[in-house]
């Protein structure tokens, strides 16, 4: 998957515990683990929004867009 989560990490600068803040963002502490994991397809942004909120970052402190190797942006003649 292309997009990594980086949430575990941003929980650790800010020394917040995964519990508080499942509480604090109202979503459910196995949910959090499977968004910590990177194993959800999908992420709301008000669960997003509510997550930066609370642990005063960015988005993109937490997700990260790799590109896999190999594959790069499709030329023109791929693309249309």
């Amino acid at each position: 998957m292309p997009i990594i989560v980086r949430l575990d990490v941003m929980l650790a600068k800010r020394k917040v515990r995964s519990k508080a803040l499942a509480e604090a963002v109202g979503i459910t502490e196995a949910n959090l683990s499977l968004l910590k994991s990177g194993k959800v397809k999908g992420l709301r942004f008000s669960t997003l929004e509510a997550i930066c909120d609370y642990l005063d970052c960015q988005p993109g402190d937490i997700l990260e867009f790799e590109q896999s190797a190999g594959e790069g942006k499709p030329t023109v003649a791929e693309a249309g």
